[in-house]
Formats: C-alpha cells, sequence, structure tokens
C-alpha cells in the first residue's frame, strides 16, 4: 500500500446570482503539497444553472470553470499564474471571491493517490 499523504480540497460553487446567494456545486480544486500536485475537474450541470437563473451566460460560466483547470494545469494557459508552484495556484484559486464560481471553504484528508481523489470528489460531491 502506498504512503498516505496529507491532501485540502475545495468545491467549486456557481453562484448565477450572487446578490440571492443561492448555488450548485461544479466543480473541486484538490491539492497535495507532499507531491507537489494540484488539479481541478469541473461539471456544469446546465439544468441546475437555468433553474437558479434562466438567463445564466452558460458560456460565460462554463469558460470560468475551465479557467480553473488551466490554472491548476499552469503553462501558457494559466496566465499570470503559469509561473507560480502548485501551492500558489491552490492558494489563489481558494481565496474568497464574489464572482459567479465561487470556492468554498476549504476541507483536509489523507490519500495515496491525489489524482484518484480528484475524481472521487467530484463524483462524491458534485455530479
Amino acid at each position: 500500500m502506498s504512503e498516505r499523504q496529507v491532501f485540502e480540497y475545495a468545491v467549486l460553487r456557481v453562484v448565477p446570482r450572487v446578490e440571492r446567494g443561492e448555488f450548485f456545486n461544479a466543480g473541486v480544486v484538490v491539492y497535495c503539497r507532499a507531491s507537489s500536485f494540484v488539479a481541478a475537474r469541473t461539471y456544469l450541470s446546465e439544468e441546475k444553472l437555468r433553474a437558479l437563473d434562466p438567463r445564466a451566460d452558460v458560456v460565460g460560466v462554463r469558460a470560468a470553470l475551465h479557467a480553473v483547470e488551466a490554472v491548476c494545469r499552469g503553462g501558457e494557459d494559466a496566465g499570470q499564474a503559469a509561473r507560480d508552484d502548485a501551492g500558489r495556484r491552490f492558494r489563489w484559486l481558494i481565496a474568497p471571491r464574489s464572482t459567479v464560481v465561487q470556492p468554498g471553504p476549504v476541507h483536509t484528508g489523507l490519500t495515496a493517490d491525489p489524482e484518484a481523489e480528484v475524481e472521487r470528489l467530484l463524483e462524491l460531491l458534485v455530479r
């Protein structure tokens, strides 16, 4: 059995009308310092989005979710965060903000496989 490592994660919430405070889960961001791992997986339910705001910008929300995934991957698509290490990218992504895509509280756990943890949390908390 592989050694288990501490990881942190936050759920990504879609808040179509910030003034109302209603949201639904649309992704997860996972960070494991021991392995310098950060990744996000997203899944946008257009049905949930339309239920909270029939006039929501589906394309814009999807783009914001994909931007989170790009920041986690690093490289050119990460914009200003491209040169930051995994920890700095995670901290930037989980900083509170008042936008349509917002991070929830940070939680911790133990895992032997951070990549599998991202998929497990997406299934458990989002899909």
